[in-house]
């Protein structure tokens, strides 16, 4: 037997509602504010990553899977898409008539790690940008809508954490301060951390390490390195959520991973998920749609990992029902009568019912256990005392209650 690749897995029928529940509240919460949906290709010219995330990265260093094609050139399984998001920006030049251009997405995204709880190798993620303004709105808009989505999916424990990078001139002083700290406990850091101040000395600001921790908690506070431009902006983001009265905490050492972040940076996390609490973030991104070789336009925006959302789901007591019931079950064990059973599926079909029907001849017996193991609302029995009455029995599964019905009336009945 072949299995499937590690850090991979099949989404199976018995868990596929959780994943069209949580589709179906993306598009509506969205549809509410405006964005509309993007779809790039699965790879990518490797350029495109190595370029915009950085080349000091764990992703880039580490993760991406990155091979030669048949024609000589690297190409790339997108880790993450914003990246990839922007390169279509630029190249269908998507920004020249409109003034705030907002996007989503949701798709599969690939990275070679250890796989473990919410976290595979194929992975899936939904996510949002707004492009074109410089102005803390934007990251206001897009938090809240993040924030928007998280409640109607019936999440409510969980908390949003929130920083300031800064603009180059403020990150370039807090660098500084920051590597001459690391440097004088540079021994007493892990040994990723010592590489990491070396090539990107705010990631260890990110490490899980205990030592690192203890180390971090005297570490300068990047707030203090901003300049005036980067505070004023930060300050204004912080009034405007707390005019839109959500709660959040100011976390001076959150730094997301990636190198293109500017100013404003968040992330929601949760209980549910253990040490790898994080559940979804993002940021503002002013000089990532100029790096991709496209004129220079402020950006933010914001990704949630689905996979991580319904481990969240899944933890939540008097979850809303993701199970997948049928509506009704149509059961006829009469050979002369299935032309009947299948005119009454097809029409009840045509007004959107989920119906079920069997194909194997079973006893009526084995049909009706069938139609429990569905969790069928009703059933309807097509016998043939009753269609010479030219009507059928509707039986109500949950309370057991059963009528007899006319055919022709079934078209008026309400099967909920």
């Amino acid at each position: 037997m072949i299995q499937s690749v590690r850090g991979t897995k099949d989404t199976l029928p018995s868990e596929i509602s959780k994943w069209h529940f949580i589709e179906e509240k993306i598009r509506e919460v969205t549809k509410t504010y405006g964005y509309k949906e993007l779809r790039t290709p699965i790879f990518e010219k490797t350029e495109v990553f190595s370029r915009s995330i950085g080349e000091n990265t764990d992703i880039v260093n580490k993760e991406m899977y990155t091979f030669t094609d048949k024609g000589g050139e690297s190409v790339t399984l997108r880790p993450e898409q914003t990246a990839a998001l922007i390169r279509s920006v630029v190249q269908n030049n998507l920004t020249h008539d409109i003034s705030n251009l907002r996007l989503y997405y949701i798709g599969p995204y690939f990275r070679y790690e250890r796989p473990q709880k919410g976290r595979l190798r194929q992975f899936h993620q939904f996510g949002a940008e707004c492009i074109s303004s410089p102005n803390p709105e934007a990251d206001v808009e897009i938090i809240l809508m993040a924030n928007k989505l998280i409640n109607r999916l019936g999440i409510n424990q969980y908390t949003l954490e929130i920083n300031s990078l800064g603009n180059d001139a403020s990150r370039a002083t807090f660098r500084k301060e920051l590597t001459q700290y690391l440097n004088s406990h540079r021994e007493k850091l892990s040994v990723e951390s010592q590489n990491r101040l070396l090539t990107n000395p705010l990631r260890v600001l990110d490490s899980k390490d205990s030592n690192d921790r203890k180390v971090i908690e005297n570490a300068p506070n990047i707030l203090d390195s901003l300049d005036e431009e980067s505070k004023k902006h930060f300050e204004s983001v912080i009034k405007l959520l707390d005019t839109a009265k959500l709660d959040y905490k100011i976390e001076p050492n959150l730094v997301r991973g990636l190198d293109y972040y500017c100013h404003t940076v968040f992330e929601f996390k949760s209980n549910s998920l253990g040490a790898q609490d994080a559940f979804g973030g993002g940021g503002r991104y002013d000089k990532l749609i100029e790096q991709m070789g496209g004129k220079p336009t402020p950006a933010v925006g914001f990704a949630m990992g689905i996979e991580r959302l319904i481990l969240i789901l899944d933890s939540i007591e008097d979850n809303v029902d993701l199970s997948d019931k049928t509506d009704i079950y149509v059961v006829c064990n009469d050979e002369k009568l299935f032309g009947v059973s299948l005119q009454i599926t097809e029409k009840l079909r045509e007004k959107n019912y989920k119906v079920v029907s069997d194909l194997n001849r079973r006893s009526f017996k084995s049909q009706m256990r069938e139609a429990d193991k569905f969790s069928s609302k009703f059933c309807i029995i097509v016998g043939d005392d009753e269609y010479s009455r030219n009507s059928v029995i509707v039986k109500n599964m949950q309370t057991s209650e059963q009528a007899e019905i006319a055919i022709d009336l079934l078209n008026t009945i309400t099967f909920k």
